[in-house]
């Protein structure tokens, strides 16, 4: 088994520095055990998912505590209103069976000004109440994050968003660093597009496999990401990172991959009004 380490968020819980991801993955719980086993303690999914209750169906199987598992999720239908986000965290806690979240994210900024807003009041109240213990956003852009702060309300411990380095949105993470807000990568591996010559370069130097290379490059960056799969032993593969670094000269290659927003590889709705 290989602990990975933690970093703590601004509500002073630690969150684990690798999570599994299981988007797409109806099926999830064999990758959720399989990640348990071999030293994850942190899985991140949502409610367009449609894998809450397979995620704490593994976390109950695998025999770990519930303490020891950091959980996210996320509600991507905001335009009901307050009420409807409070209703939506309590059903996220039902399919969980869960009576706590370690995180709870907005899933992306749609839904306009005022949608957002009462959303986000509704993730804090959920918060004050013990249902949460953090919460966050997903795919939000500086003016996003602006419109909180304007609004006199606590700024989110998380934005989760596109990054890797072909996508690496400096500008939103720059904005995150300086407000104490921890950046979560999602598709950290880009896919599987690992034909750069740099990348491969790296690879084969440190043998290592891309993957590995490109969680490595998010962690010495200090993000937090959050690799995708289904094969149990890619699973394990991509949390065995810890063995090696990329010097700092490695690190800028990989920098200078950057496509801006071109580099994406999914939706990445980070400008939407």
């Amino acid at each position: 088994m290989i602990p990975a380490s933690t970093v703590v968020v601004s509500t002073g819980f630690a969150m684990p520095v690798i999570g599994l991801g299981v988007y797409q993955n109806l099926n999830c719980k064999p990758a959720c055990l399989a990640a348990l086993r071999c030293g994850y303690r942190h899985i991140d999914s949502a409610r367009v998912y449609r894998n809450e209750a397979q995620v704490g169906e593994a976390v109950r199987e695998s025999g770990i505590p519930r303490e020891s598992i950091f959980i996210t999720s996320k509600i991507n239908k905001i335009a009901g209103g307050y009420q409807s986000c409070l209703d939506a965290i309590d059903d996220s806690l039902k399919n969980f069976g869960f009576d706590y979240l370690d995180l709870y994210l907005i899933h992306s900024a749609y839904g306009g000004r005022s949608a957002r807003l009462e959303a986000w009041k509704a993730l804090l109240a959920a918060q004050k109440a013990g249902k949460l213990k953090s919460v966050g956003v997903s795919n939000y852009n500086v003016k996003h994050l602006e419109e909180i702060r304007a609004a006199g309300l606590e700024l989110p411990s998380v934005n989760q968003i596109e990054l890797h380095p072909y996508c690496q949105q400096r500008t939103i993470v720059d904005y995150c660093r300086s407000h104490g807000i921890i950046i979560q990568a999602y598709t950290p591996l880009v896919r599987g597009e690992f034909g750069n010559p740099t990348l491969q370069e790296l690879s084969e130097k440190h043998g290592k496999n891309p993957a590995q290379i490109l969680i490595r490059w998010s962690l010495q960056h200090g993000f937090v990401p959050l690799p995708k799969s289904q094969n149990p032993d890619r699973v394990r593969s991509n949390i065995d990172v810890f063995s090696f670094e990329l010097s700092e000269e490695e690190i800028e290659k990989l920098d200078g991959l950057d496509r801006g927003k071109s580099g994406a590889v999914t939706w990445n709705p980070v400008d939407v009004d």
